[in-house]
């Protein structure tokens, strides 16, 4: 079982989640964060964390999002690790619950 984290991220990428991860299974991309499903130990310390609630177990993804899990085990093939909170991207507070922006997805 992994964590994935989904379409409300795009455009936010809070960075609260990696602050606490304990085994550093967060990548970073321009405007997304992705967790590696291989590295992930099903803790569930990131869940909590997100302000976005962008963050489920991958048997709770949200119906419409599933796509979300094959997403992230490929971009954290590509991008790097991130283990260290940074601040959020400019305009996420004007993003944040914004449905559908799997299209400003930049990888």
């Amino acid at each position: 079982m992994t964590f994935v984290v989904t379409d409300n991220c795009i455009l936010c990428k809070y960075t609260d989640c990696v602050e606490v991860c304990p085994v550093d299974c967060f990548y970073e991309g321009p405007n997304f964060l992705v967790i590696d499903p291989d590295e992930c130990i099903d803790c569930a310390l990131c869940e909590p964390e997100c302000p976005a609630n962008a963050i489920f177990s991958e048997d709770e993804v949200p119906k419409g999002q599933e796509m979300f899990t094959e997403l992230n085990a490929e971009l954290a093939q590509k991008w790097p690790n991130i283990t260290e909170m940074k601040g959020q991207l400019p305009e996420s507070e004007k993003w944040d619950g914004v449905e559908g922006k799997i299209q400003y997805l930049e990888k």
